[in-house]
């Protein structure tokens, strides 16, 4: 569908946070193409998307736009340059009426005022191009399903002048209907000239929408081809890789005693049937794309997000359980390292010993109710030896700490109330090398003393180094079960598709 030469170049793409995340990316999209951009989970294609859509700036290299130097600083200036971006995640305000977020910034006005007419007719048009008919353009935001939600914000950014559209995983919470809908209208956005970067995990999508594919991998540009030219199994590989094998020696084999069990587990919209059994001793690594429910399923475990349907047994005890809130699942032995530490876990100008004992205060309390200082320094200066946590001294802020030890202290928090089940969402997340090694010893050390792990991870080697089997979801739902003897990265990865490639979505089945 190319009508044209180079409309976007990016050369030695780099960018830096707490570790290097993009090692030099090359991309090039032509006019009227439609542009595939895939990769692993942590490949560094959202942040090659933030950096194109100025939510942040690259640490080096060079990009164009029509030939012209683009190097945005606000979302706003990369608009102003055609360039519109629909993230995975809904951004809209739920305030707002559909027809203000669809011309949040180009409100039809007369006098000063608000064209409420003339916003109703511009809303109904653009909504009607991509088949939401039933929706009022005056009803708020916050009324909508998250399909319609994920809509509405592709209404809006085609709503105006577009010569780059980008479009981060848009039919994961499409229906059939509304992603066929969706293709027509990019079809035409074509034919008129727009270029489209579009990146998702739905191969089959990619297979039939893109012109060509590029395929990242640990932050590099590794593969730039015609899409005739690639299988899915091609594609796969490329993501992947070569073949991963363990790393951190394991001193005890993982017990035979079930410590968990979980039966048909359902928490819409995101799990809809995970089962499995998890042993004493045991790392039990989940895998998948995202949005196939890794979280949510260990959230609902926790009690953050209780399940709408399925057992849980816990050891032996033949009775399900069903925990509504994390306290319950504390009381019972649970622990839960949120995948995101800044927003769920720590606080950041608190101290470092403050927030290691956030979670054992009632234990550290004395009989009058006052938490018995010297008890609770006594635990934490422990767990700062124990676990090499480098800090000034326990009353420095926590915010002031690297990632790898604001990291530890989340894990030491959760240490100090002995739990013997243990869940840890995405644990080496943006910290540097050596404290992610630190990490790996830590894990393989609780499992060996008979804790029950659950991992989860987005980086495919680290579960296969650290896991005695790993569990892949796809689509919300348990579809295989790999023994360590049998750890694939391909068969990994092809499990994690297998809900995507091929089947499609269900008739009326929401994507989750």
């Amino acid at each position: 569908m190319s009508n044209g030469g180079p409309l976007f170049d990016a050369h030695g793409i780099r960018k830096s946070y707490d570790v290097p995340v993009l090692l030099g990316v090359d991309l090039e999209i032509r006019a009227g193409e439609c542009h595939a951009l895939i990769g692993e989970n942590g490949a560094g294609k959202t942040t090659l998307v933030k950096i194109i859509s100025g939510l942040t700036v690259a640490s080096g290299g060079t990009m164009t736009l029509a030939g012209q130097p683009l190097r945005p600083t606000t979302r706003g200036e990369a608009s102003a340059r055609g360039i519109r971006t629909v993230m995975q995640e809904p951004t809209a305000v739920d305030t707002l009426t559909v027809g203000e977020s669809i011309f949040i910034d180009a409100l039809p006005h007369r006098w000063g005022w608000v064209d409420r007419d003339a916003l109703a007719r511009n809303a109904r048009a653009r909504l009607d191009d991509l088949g939401l008919r039933d929706v009022d353009p005056s009803q708020p935001v916050s009324s909508l399903g998250i399909g319609q939600r994920q809509m509405v914000e592709i209404a809006a950014a085609i709503s105006r002048p577009c010569r780059l559209l980008i479009l981060d995983e848009p039919t994961a919470a499409l229906t059939d209907a509304d992603a066929e809908r969706l293709f027509a209208v990019l079809t035409r956005l074509q034919r008129d000239g727009t270029a489209v970067l579009y990146i998702s995990h739905r191969l089959e999508e990619v297979r039939r929408l893109a012109d060509r594919v590029t395929v990242l991998r640990g932050g590099t540009t590794v593969a730039r081809q015609p899409t005739t030219t690639l299988s899915t199994d091609d594609m796969i590989t490329l993501m992947v890789g070569r073949t991963v094998s363990a790393t951190v020696a394991r001193e005890t084999p993982p017990g035979k005693t079930v410590a968990l069990r979980v039966r048909h587990m359902r928490s819409a919209p995101a799990v809809r049937d995970v089962s499995f059994d998890l042993h004493w001793g045991e790392i039990l690594g989940f895998a998948g794309l995202v949005g196939a429910g890794r979280t949510e399923t260990m959230r609902a475990i926790y009690g953050a997000d209780p399940p709408q349907a399925g057992d849980m047994f816990l050891g032996d005890d033949d009775t399900s359980t069903r925990f509504r809130s994390p306290r319950q699942a504390v009381a019972h032995g649970l622990a839960f390292l949120s995948e995101d530490r800044h927003q769920q876990g720590l606080l950041s100008h608190l101290s470092v010993r403050a927030n290691m004992s956030l979670a054992t205060l009632r234990r550290l309390a004395g009989t009058m109710g006052w938490v018995d200082q010297r008890a609770e320094h006594t635990a934490t200066d422990r767990f700062i030896e124990q676990l090499g946590i480098k800090c000034a001294s326990p009353t420095q802020p926590v915010e002031r700490l690297s990632g790898g030890n604001q990291q530890k202290v989340l894990i030491a928090r959760w240490l100090m109330g002995e739990p013997r089940i243990l869940i840890f969402d995405e644990p080496t997340r943006g910290i540097d090398p050596g404290a992610r090694a630190e990490v790996h010893r830590l894990l393989a050390r609780l499992a060996d003393a008979g804790s029950a792990i659950l991992l989860v991870s987005s980086d495919l080697r680290e579960l296969i180094a650290l896991s005695d089997r790993i569990a892949v979801l796809s689509r919300g739902k348990s579809v295989d079960t790999f023994e360590r003897q049998a750890f694939d990265a391909t068969r990994i990865m092809t499990a994690a598709f297998s809900e995507h490639v091929g089947a499609g979505l269900r008739d009326g089945e929401a994507a989750n």
